[in-house]
């Protein structure tokens, strides 16, 4: 194991005695830990070819047939029992070890992004114009969390180590929000703590954060009619888009200033002289609190139905998505932290250099990083408001289990994800060494939890402290299925 080279917070210690421990667990050790070590690099190899396997599939969300029936292989060859097809989500599945208390689960993603096909090269060169590609790393996520789960699978089974183990297979987090549907299906109710990873350009414990989020497609039905001809016949949808995404830029003075509003056109009419008869926008925003976000969202459907009103339009709105924000647990996240710093990070040799100096001429001027972010282990912070920061239905786990994520330096530091420069890297080496640094501190943590009830006790009651006042609720209506074909709906 390396020794990190940025001096961190205080390292959390497990009490190295338990009181009144009847359960027959025992505490976590070095020796522990080191036998996980070694059982990740025995299995790093299959599964870092499984991980180039997905990337190869590069298959959109709730359409991620091959890479989930690899990944339920992989994991029943492990001597998991797994069940497929849950929360009617035909590629979602849950891999099973063991009996009895704690379970501890580790989530798997392995969809990809629409446009983002790439070649593992330094420059911009699709493997296929316009196919997906996996611009966020989740060949990596979905593949690491696994081999994680087969070591930790082989540990108990060693040991004798009582307990359950779950790998939960996650579809369409991009967008699709798989992991409500999940939650809603009861999936997550008698789990006692989740873990999870992310690729990034860094190694560090992600302790709540990630903005909440809500989509939709607004969708204005008008009256088509000739352009010139009789312009005062016809109900133009484009005007409502139009006359809405202006209201939406005037709204932007008067929201925080942590929240973000994104949208597209995504049908606009047919011809110049027909008066467009249907128009849509999709639109997203978040927030750093799902409470907030609701506020914001109730003013953006006025601003909707302002323009209805206008334009003498009908409109619909279809929600898509909506993911809340990460629920922090501060000690599970001081265990994750000296588990990240025990197994550090990992080097880059001679040819990786290459490769990531090559690909970090590509990004805007001062948007490289260090090198020696791959190697070193970034400080625990609390999660700030204002900083930058995506989303993920990971959230909505959170708000039902106690959850502690790790970001990984998997992609050419500087590099952020959601782009070309991220799937270069995401399929060829430095993306798999990164994903290997994940595997460990998830099994390590794992570990823990299973062999010390006193740690479990302590994150389920620092749970309950955060939920004080807070009530979980998503925007997807309570009757809505997943939306399978979320993209072309």
């Amino acid at each position: 194991m390396k020794n990190n080279r940025i001096l961190c917070l205080s390292a959390w210690v497990l009490s190295s005695s338990l009181v009144g421990n009847t359960s027959g667990w025992s505490q976590g050790t070095a020796s522990d830990h080191k036998q996980i070590e070694q059982l990740v690099d025995e299995n790093s190899t299959q599964y870092k070819l499984v991980s180039k396997q997905i990337w190869d599939f590069a298959e959109l969300g709730y359409h991620e047939d091959k890479s989930s029936r690899l990944l339920q292989n992989q994991l029943k060859q492990a001597g998991f029992s797994v069940q497929a097809g849950v929360a009617d989500e035909p590629t979602a599945f849950v891999a099973s070890y063991g009996q009895g208390k704690p379970i501890i689960a580790i989530l798997g993603e392995f969809d990809a992004l629409p446009g983002l096909s790439q070649a593992t090269l330094p420059d911009r060169k699709p493997v296929v114009d316009g196919a997906p590609g996996h611009g966020c790393g989740h060949n990596l996520l979905g593949s690491g969390a696994a081999l994680a789960v087969v070591a930790v699978k082989d540990f108990m089974a060693k040991n004798h180590i009582a307990g359950t183990l779950r790998y939960y297979g996650t579809p369409a987090e991009e967008g699709g929000s798989g992991k409500v549907y999940m939650v809603r299906d009861g999936l997550f109710k008698d789990v006692d703590v989740v873990l999870h990873w992310h690729p990034a350009d860094r190694n560090a414990v992600m302790n709540g954060g990630a903005l909440a989020i809500t989509s939709a497609k607004f969708t204005f039905h008008g009256v088509a009619s000739h352009a010139a001809f009789a312009p005062d016949r016809g109900r133009s949808a484009l005007d409502a888009v139009m006359l809405m995404g202006n209201g939406i830029e005037f709204m932007r003075e008067h929201v925080p200033s942590n929240t973000r509003i994104h949208y597209i056109i995504t049908k606009g009419g047919v011809a110049p002289n027909v008066v467009p008869d249907l128009s849509e926008m999709y639109l997203m925003a978040r927030s750093p609190s799902m409470t907030t976000l609701n506020g914001v969202w109730a003013r953006i459907l006025k601003v909707a139905q302002g323009a209805e009103l206008m334009t003498e339009t009908k409109l619909d709105v279809k929600i898509i998505s909506s993911d809340s924000n990460i629920i922090a647990n501060d000690v599970l996240a001081a265990a994750a932290q000296k588990n990240l710093e025990e197994v550090g990070g990992y080097q880059m040799n001679d040819q990786q250099k290459e490769f990531a100096l090559s690909l970090q001429k590509t990004l805007p001027a001062g948007g490289a990083g260090n090198l020696d972010l791959t190697h070193t282990i970034q400080p625990l912070r609390a999660a700030d408001p204002n900083s930058p920061s995506a989303s993920t239905d990971v959230g909505d786990v959170s708000w039902v289990v106690p959850t502690i994520g790790f970001v990984s330096a998997t992609f050419v530091p500087g590099v952020s994800a959601h782009t070309w420069q991220a799937a270069a890297s995401a399929g060829m080496s430095i993306g798999q060494d990164g994903m290997v640094v994940a595997s460990k501190a998830l099994a390590f943590t794992a570990v823990d939890l299973f062999k010390d009830p006193q740690l479990v006790t302590k994150v389920k009651a620092e749970f309950d402290q955060q939920l004080i006042g807070k009530k979980y609720e998503s925007a997807i209506p309570a009757n809505q299925k997943p939306l399978l074909d979320y993209r072309e709906n």
